[in-house]
């Protein structure tokens, strides 16, 4: 810990934590401590979707179809519902405004409710539950109302 100008260094792997502190001048031995595992979490597990090819720059961009898209605003994880028990937030044939919340994004372990920002009926969801989305991809295609 001198040589690299450490003064505390916590690890934890497995189960097992180990905790080194170290003040001007003293050389205290470094403490060991043990933590029960966490309970495991059940993930969803992704299903397929159609792959997609470049993101349009734009919602109203979509390949002269008349549609609209709601694009991801970020990278994470795509979730069609708050919860695992919980009802999907919407599906094909719903209509949406401004201000529907249409899906979950989760990034760093923090979930982040995505609204439509347009009018319309949901007509073609890309996206399966669970599955990776990059930034500005196109999630859903929402008819104009």
């Amino acid at each position: 810990m001198t040589a690299n100008e450490l003064s505390e260094l916590d690890v934890e792997d497995q189960g097992f934590r180990v905790s080194a502190r170290r003040g001007p001048g003293s050389a205290a031995p470094p403490t060991v401590t043990t933590q029960p595992a966490a309970p495991a979490i059940e993930v969803p597990t992704p299903t397929s979707a159609p792959p997609y090819a470049s993101a349009p720059s734009a919602p109203s961009e979509m390949a002269n179809d008349g549609m609209e898209a709601v694009i991801s605003p970020m990278v994470g994880t795509f979730y069609r519902a708050v919860s695992p028990e919980a009802d999907v937030l919407v599906k094909v044939g719903d209509t949406v405004n401004e201000d529907t919340v249409v899906c979950i994004i989760e990034a760093m372990k923090v979930m982040n409710e995505i609204k439509a920002e347009t009018h319309g009926v949901i007509r073609q969801i890309l996206v399966g539950n669970a599955e990776a989305v990059e930034y500005k991809q196109p999630l859903f295609k929402v008819e104009p109302a």
